[in-house]
């Protein structure tokens, strides 16, 4: 059985939010936009505040997660040169950014670091879960498991991107391997798919198939 998905922070992030909103700039998030860590050469902090963002690996442009909510990004970053990872814009965005240096000396001022440590926590456990979704998996409980993941995002979210897309975004799996396991789903009414292949509704999907 794959590990539950980690609870989101959403007081600590709230805080951070709180205190950083009045040093931040508003930023033009046009969709498939993508985010540097640094604007004009100095670290940036990303108030991510409506809209969706994927988080993706800088190597080879995986899906490492998706923000639907209120999140903050670039903590990380600013500590460590080391930049693993890159922000894409999806959708009409509001997103603003805060120099990264202002807002340690904000962090600081506030005593704002337990908020900032389990921020980080969360991201940590968060990459943990999803290596638990794909890593030395069968195909089919790779497909499973990110078909109850999507099943758990609103259909209007699920209507932007089909079952395809979004497993691929995600995984090293093949066109082929993914459409197999569907169509076999689908067959057996363990999925209600609209035309084009979105997600309308997951029923009981079985262990094996």
């Amino acid at each position: 059985m794959p590990l539950s998905a980690p609870v989101r922070p959403v007081e600590s992030i709230g805080r951070l939010f709180t205190a950083l909103q009045h040093d931040s700039h508003q930023m033009n998030a046009v969709p498939r936009k993508r985010l540097h860590w640094q604007y004009k050469g100095e670290p940036q902090l990303y108030l991510f505040e409506q809209g969706e963002v994927s988080v993706l690996r800088a190597t080879d442009g995986l899906v490492m997660a998706s923000a639907y909510d209120p999140h903050l990004f670039g903590l990380a970053e600013s500590i460590q040169s080391l930049q693993c990872h890159i922000l894409r814009v999806e959708t009409e965005s509001t997103i603003l950014r805060v120099d990264a240096k202002k807002a340690m000396k904000i962090i600081d001022e506030q005593n704002l670091w337990r908020d900032v440590s389990i921020t980080l926590s969360y991201f940590t456990s968060y990459l943990f879960y999803r290596d638990d979704l794909v890593v030395q998996q069968r195909t089919y409980s790779v497909i499973r498991n990110h078909l109850l993941e999507m099943s758990q995002l609103s259909l209007d979210t699920r209507m932007r991107t089909s079952i395809l897309e979004y497993i691929q975004e995600r995984t090293h799996l093949s066109r082929s391997s993914v459409l197999n396991v569907i169509s076999s789903l689908k067959t057996e009414s363990y999925l209600e798919i609209k035309r084009g292949g979105y997600l309308l509704e997951v029923n009981n999907l079985p262990d094996k198939l």
